[in-house]
């Protein structure tokens, strides 16, 4: 590896073939990966995860793997910003449960769900 500054481009494809290498499943299961700014003085770098990643439960532990990852492997980027743009940085989603009501008025005062039949 040299000691010269790499350009914007350059860098913008490593970065690119980082995540094709290491993290296929993006584009296998649906999703993409985008890069929205790169600044190379800095060392920083802003993905936006979309398609099925914005829905996806796991989008948060891949993100923190990019983030820890891409680090690691290119020693030019320091920082790793990444969204799925549901906002939040949790991906905007609650865990629902059977049974479990989010409001609002099906003519019933208290839903507790189905009795059990004993």
């Amino acid at each position: 590896m040299s000691t010269e500054a790499k350009s914007e481009d350059d860098l913008r494809e490593e970065v690119t073939n980082f995540l094709r290498r290491n993290f296929p499943q993006i584009q296998m299961h649906g999703g993409s990966a985008a890069i929205t700014n790169l600044n190379v003085e800095e060392g920083s770098v802003s993905l936006q995860l979309g398609g099925a990643c914005s829905g996806c439960g796991i989008s948060p532990m891949t993100i923190q793997a990019i983030k820890s990852r891409m680090t690691k492997e290119i020693p030019e980027i320091t920082q790793v910003h990444a969204d799925t743009g549901m906002g939040g940085g949790d991906g905007g989603m609650t865990p629902s449960f059977p049974g479990e009501t989010r409001g609002g008025d099906l003519d019933s005062d208290d839903d507790e769900g189905p009795q059990a039949p004993f």
